[in-house]
């Protein structure tokens, strides 16, 4: 195992750098990332950061070296905040895309790699990334962890430091001190107090409506019945058939997979309130599902496979099957993923993802700010066009989150 850093900034914090989230205990970790204002994201957990790197799937040897920033004060060494960050030796695996940037730096004789990414590994998702203990004085920390990662970056002598799928004020914050601005879009469900699944379908055109009532139809007509399990209920056997689905998808995706099997009984052991299998079995066997996670508020949707073709399957289990649950347990919204315009016909919005970049190199950090510029008005101006082609009534505002 890599030597940890220990470093200090102009301040009275101590920070240092670990390389495995085996020094320090969940306890600590989670006291920052939990709290009454954040609520329980199960993404920034002790446990599932932990199941990724101790099943091998997020370590040096995959190119995710940890070297997550811990702040604690300078007299009693009491915890004051953490910030994931991952040493990298590729781009793979974090959805927002800067191969380009890569391949340019490289071109004009320069090293992107290695890098800083502050992500959660393999999953798009908003999170907070700057955990500051609830005792602590917030906004004076978080500062803090974004000085300590910039200093790690020019510590560890790296091209660039990544910050993805930023909460909006932090990513803000991080403007303020000197990072660029990046904005891209997911889509994702809101819940306006719905009380069953067909008070959302009111709410849509009645084209829409009528079209998502027939793609349930016809999703489970051959006599396919679905199944939700939590983690409690989820066992070993139904793990091993998930991830024969989860494999046919990755493997036809990304041309491998970026998790094991391991990985998925440590997910199901160490957070069991947080986890949701949604399964569909035919003929007795198992035959397609979908993973999903909980945070307080909101259901996220993570990987589908099947190892049967069913014309909408992929479309009730991972988007309807979604938001009913949501409805039913009082959850605000459903983030179903990266990418995909044809969420938007079933009720998903486009909304802003964020992240913060730091580079190096003086000329290239120009390159890249001016282009974020115009990509940012893109963006924008994208989803504007796609908020006109809503499903919603035109008499109905759209849902915000």
């Amino acid at each position: 195992m890599a030597r940890s850093l220990k470093f200090y900034l102009m301040t009275d914090y101590h920070i240092s750098l670990i390389t495995s989230l085996d020094e320090i205990s969940a306890e600590e970790w989670d006291s920052c990332c939990f709290t009454q204002e954040t609520g329980h994201n199960p993404f920034i957990s002790h446990a599932f950061m932990f199941a990724l790197e101790d099943s091998g799937c997020a370590v040096a040897d995959t190119g995710w070296q940890a070297q997550h920033i811990i702040a604690r004060t300078g007299d009693k060494g009491n915890i004051v905040g953490v910030m994931p960050l991952y040493l990298k030796s590729h781009s793979y695996g974090e959805y927002v895309f800067d191969h380009a940037w890569a391949n340019a730096f490289q071109s004009a004789g320069g090293h992107y790699y290695p890098k800083l990414q502050t992500a959660v590994p393999f999953s798009p998702v908003t999170t907070p990334k700057l955990l500051v203990h609830p005792t602590a004085l917030k906004a004076e920390v978080q500062t803090i962890l974004i000085q300590a990662a910039e200093a790690a970056a020019r510590k560890l002598s790296v091209s660039s430091l990544h910050v993805t799928f930023a909460e909006r004020h932090e990513w803000d914050l991080m403007a303020e001190q000197g990072f660029l601005k990046r904005q891209d879009q997911q889509f994702h469900w809101l819940n306006e107090c719905y009380g069953e699944f067909e008070d959302f379908l009111q709410k849509l055109s009645s084209r829409k409506r009528k079209n998502i009532r027939k793609e349930r139809r016809l999703a489970v007509q051959n006599d396919i019945e679905i199944e939700l399990l939590n983690g409690h209920q989820i066992t070993e056997d139904h793990w091993d058939d998930y991830f024969s689905f989860y494999l046919d998808t990755a493997n036809r995706k990304w041309g491998q997979p970026y998790l094991n099997r391991r990985f998925f009984s440590l997910l199901g052991k160490g957070l069991p309130n947080r986890t949701l299998l949604v399964m569909c079995k035919r003929g007795g066997r198992y035959i397609a599902g979908a993973l999903n996670l909980l945070s307080d508020d909101t259901l996220y949707g993570r990987y589908w496979g099947a190892i049967e073709d069913h014309r909408y399957l992929h479309f009730e289990v991972c988007y309807y099957q979604a938001i009913e649950y949501a409805i039913a347990h009082g959850l605000k919204k459903v983030e179903a993923g990266a990418q995909g315009e044809h969420k938007l016909s079933r009720g998903y919005l486009p909304t802003s993802t964020y992240s913060a970049h730091w580079i190096r190199d003086p000329g290239f950090r120009q390159a890249v700010e001016n282009y974020l510029v115009q990509e940012r008005q893109a963006v924008l101006h994208e989803q504007e066009i796609l908020r006109d082609f809503a499903p919603f009534k035109k008499t109905s505002p759209l849902p915000k989150s």
